[in-house]
This record gives C-alpha cells, sequence and structure tokens, in this order.
C-alpha cells in the first residue's frame, strides 16, 4: 500500500487546525485515556488502519490491556468497561452515524456535564476528519510511535 498524498508533508496547511483541535482535546474536560478509547472505538467503525493502529499503541502505552482494547467492538456483551465508558461508547456511536436518540443523550447526562458532553462530541468529530483524511489518502499503518504528534 502507498499512500496517495503524503499527508504530514503535502496537506500540512489543511492538517493544521485539526491538530489544533487534538491539542485542545488533550486538555479538554475529559480525562485522556476516555478520549484515546473514544478515538479507538469510532476508528473500528470506520475503519481506519492507520488511526487503529496509532491509537491502540497510545493506550497501550497508557496501562491498557489487551483485552479492553480486543473487547472494545463488543462492548456491549462484555463486563470490562465502566458505566461512564459504556455511556461515552453508546453516546460516540450515536454522533458517529448521526441518530442521537432522546435515550441515549438522557443516558449520556447520567455520566457527563454538558461541557463534557460537548467535549465528547468534538472528540467524535476530530477521529472522524482524521478517519477520513488516512483512509482517503491511504495513510499506511505501522509506523506511529506513541507520542509522535506531541
Amino acid at each position: 500500500m502507498e499512500p496517495r498524498i503524503n499527508l504530514f508533508e503535502k496537506g500540512k496547511k489543511a492538517i493544521t487546525p485539526i491538530f489544533g483541535i487534538s491539542q485542545y482535546l488533550k486538555h479538554c474536560s475529559l480525562d485522556r485515556h476516555l478520549i484515546e478509547l473514544i478515538d479507538f472505538r469510532i476508528s473500528q467503525i470506520n475503519q481506519c488502519a492507520y488511526c487503529l493502529d496509532m491509537h491502540s499503541k497510545e493506550l497501550r502505552a497508557m496501562g491498557e490491556t489487551e483485552q479492553r482494547l480486543y473487547g472494545l467492538s463488543a462492548w456491549r456483551e462484555t463486563p470490562y468497561y465502566t458505566e461512564r465508558e459504556r455511556a461515552a461508547f453508546e453516546y460516540a456511536e450515536a454522533v458517529n452515524t448521526f441518530h442521537v436518540s432522546d435515550e441515549v443523550y438522557e443516558n449520556t447526562k447520567k455520566q457527563f456535564s454538558e461541557e463534557e458532553i460537548l467535549d465528547l462530541t468534538l472528540a467524535v468529530n476530530a477521529i472522524n476528519v482524521w478517519n477520513r483524511f488516512n483512509i482517503a489518502f491511504q495513510q499506511v499503518p505501522g509506523d506511529y510511535k506513541v507520542g509522535m504528534f506531541g
């Protein structure tokens, strides 16, 4: 697999604002580990190999277990995640598919403040942008090193 465009070289102007959003998310109201889990889950759904490679490495460096990483695609059927994580996954998946029902939103409000819900929504949208860039330009997974982008 060859990249169509070297996104980090040729696309610098286009992706600089997205790096700004990513920097904001590193210091937002949500725990960084939870954001990485969301990034990993949405990247699974969107089938972005580059982001799956990146976020699995970041999560492992944070101490995430293999069991929880492997089970994330079936989080509803596993006992490994907290109620807060489950609410985040449910909400993230709903935002990702443009179907945030009142029930999903109310469940999310039980676990997250309004500020956190705003940040969670931004996190889902940010990983979608990264997934779409990486998929469109066939960024090759495997070379990512933990902390490579700050």
